[in-house]
């Protein structure tokens, strides 16, 4: 996050969290930043989201730092939430010099539980005080909750005659389904970017990622996505070489978000292609990747492909399922809407083997689907359901 040139970063432990790990992020962008955000699309959502929105429209998609606190959602606290969410964004920017509009903050954590104050506020000294351009991994860590890894990335290219690097880090393991972002993602860019173009790019790149993954079909209250671009300005004929980049960022951290899914043994990639548009192609994609009977075969590593196809049936998207044509990993398992033989036996091991390599670059579980001959593809990730997921959310928050 702290890769790119000018930003700073930091983390610590404030005592937020009973466990006594890192809770108190902070990220500081160079001056004259812009900032794209995306936010959950929930109507019950924390007073933390609606302040980030209300203060980038408000300064025409303008912002200096974003405060994250881990431990307490703060979300559905009655006034309280507000009321806090101003006190620490404006002792941020007491301590950094900004004006209270140039910070934003965003909370993580059981929802109905307000931010202990007192122990933020006396987090903020030490946190500004460690702010540094090594900061990114002390960040990564401390906005993380039931993550059992950080989530980070950095690509450096050359653009312009010049370097230009971008860096990102992401929260998220459970309650992921966002129809927006993620749970929470921050990405930073040392190119200076019109704040107009730099929304456009952003929102194209979380759909092609955050707005692609699902973990358990729930979304949270405080969902959001911040990325900010400050730097030299780049020249608009190299603005699709930093869109991709800015994807790939994104897809990367998405990726790392489902495949940390909560008890997931491996990551689920779904491509579709055939499709009317790229938008209908991520549509089944997804919806496959959602399934919970999807997610429990391929974690009993069965090849039960007509869960797949069913899935891809009732996502709100038109196709002739005489032309449905679909493979898991390299069995192909239907052609013109018919079943084809193949090696069962095989296909559960390659399912097998994809649970063994969790967390490492061969724990993909893929899945290509066919559904006609239009220009539309698109990808999905998610992760499979097991019975640890279970533990995990019902024992929360006892």
């Amino acid at each position: 996050m702290s890769a790119p040139e000018g930003f700073l970063a930091a983390g610590t432990t404030a005592g937020l969290k009973a466990s006594g790990k890192p809770d108190l992020a902070l990220i500081v962008a160079p001056e004259g930043a812009v900032c794209a955000g995306t936010f959950t699309t929930s109507v019950v959502r924390a007073a933390c989201v609606d302040l980030c929105a209300e203060r980038l429209q408000s300064a025409g998609g303008r912002a200096r730092a974003v405060l994250t606190n881990s431990g307490q959602a703060n979300a559905c606290t009655g006034d309280r939430g507000l009321i806090d969410s101003l006190r620490a964004t404006q002792a941020v920017a007491d301590l950094l010099g900004l004006a209270a509009e140039e910070v934003l903050i965003c909370s993580t954590g059981v929802i109905g539980v307000p931010i202990p104050m007192d122990t933020l506020i006396g987090g903020l000294d030490p946190l500004v005080e460690s702010l540094s351009s090594e900061g990114g991994q002390a960040a990564a860590t401390a906005i993380l909750t039931t993550d059992l890894v950080d989530k980070q990335i950095a690509l450096e290219a050359e653009l312009g005659g010049r370097r230009v690097r971008i860096g990102g880090i992401a929260k998220g393991s459970g309650m992921i389904h966002p129809d927006m972002a993620t749970m929470l993602g921050y990405l930073s860019c040392d190119a200076g970017v019109p704040a107009d173009l730099w929304q456009a790019m952003v929102r194209r790149a979380v759909q092609r990622s955050f707005n692609a993954i699902t973990v358990d079909g729930d979304t949270s209250t405080n969902d959001c996505y911040l990325a900010f671009a400050a730097g030299e300005p780049l020249g608009p004929e190299h603005f699709e070489a930093l869109e991709l980049g800015l994807t790939a960022v994104s897809q990367h951290l998405a990726k790392a978000i489902a495949r940390d899914g909560e008890g997931a043994t491996c990551l689920i990639e779904v491509q579709v292609e055939g499709a009317t548009s790229e938008a209908e192609a991520i549509s089944i994609a997804r919806t496959i990747c959602g399934s919970s009977l999807v997610k429990c075969a391929i974690h009993g590593c069965d090849p039960n492909w007509g869960r797949i196809v069913a899935a891809a049936g009732r996502a709100g998207v038109a196709f002739d399922p005489e032309a449905v044509a679909l493979w898991l990993g390299g069995f192909q398992l239907m052609q013109g809407g018919e079943p084809l033989a193949f090696d069962r036996a095989g296909a559960s091991s390659y399912l097998r083997g994809r649970q063994a390599g969790a967390y490492l670059q061969d724990d993909t579980v893929a899945i290509r689907l066919a559904v006609g001959d239009g220009p539309g593809r698109g990808r999905a990730w998610g992760c499979d359901l097991s019975d640890r997921y279970i533990r995990i959310n019902a024992d929360y928050t006892t």
